[in-house]
């Protein structure tokens, strides 16, 4: 059973996207192997990202919303206000699984917690992520260094999807992409933040 000293837990709010990976990359090269495994919830203002493998196709138009390339693998997603973003920094050296294994924990916890809320969410073959009727609602991303990951997920909640029309979405040309707003759901950003915390622990443990 994991103890609460296994991971920390922390809400951060609305913060910008580079000073956070960097922490991210920072917490990672300090790690030892005593060093608690850390789940951060938070929002980013309006930003691309840009996966290691990203092709500058999967950008439609040049908008006024920045594209940073960074270190984590698959292509070109979308990340703003009203979207819970995950971050899952986990020593997987410690646990009886692999990165594959935690890809398919992250997604389980996702769609446990759109059950809770009586929607039916799925994952789709070949297309990582948590999908609603073939429309993406979560996207995941994560990078390996020295046994350990960061980066992690991101939930639609509550958001302008347009800036999605702009991309190939995790560079799959004309896909969907859906909130939990457009969908009928009627729950809070906190609500669904907490929920979600919880899963994941559950999930990674």
């Amino acid at each position: 059973m994991r103890a609460e000293a296994d991971c920390v837990v922390r809400y951060l709010g609305r913060v910008e996207f580079d000073p956070t990976w960097r922490a991210m990359q920072a917490l990672t090269a300090a790690r030892t192997p005593a060093s608690p495994d850390e789940i951060w919830l938070l929002e980013h203002p309006p930003v691309y990202t840009q996966g290691q493998a990203g092709k500058p196709e999967h950008l439609l138009r040049v908008t006024t919303i920045p594209v940073v390339p960074i270190d984590r693998g698959g292509q070109i997603t979308y990340h703003g206000p009203g979207q819970i973003v995950a971050y899952v920094l986990v020593d997987l050296r410690r646990r009886a699984y692999g990165i594959r294994e935690l890809v398919t924990r992250l997604e389980q916890a996702v769609i446990d917690v759109l059950a809770v809320q009586g929607i039916a969410a799925e994952r789709m073959n070949g297309a990582p992520g948590v999908y609603v009727n073939g429309a993406k609602i979560a996207a995941l991303g994560l990078r390996v260094k020295h046994g350990c990951t960061y980066h992690g997920l991101a939930l639609n909640v509550d958001m302008d999807l347009r800036p999605f029309a702009a991309i190939n979405p995790c560079g799959y040309p004309g896909l969907a992409v859906t909130d939990c707003r457009s969908l009928g759901l009627d729950v809070s950003f906190t609500e669904m933040e907490q929920a979600l915390a919880s899963a994941l622990q559950n999930s990674i443990y």
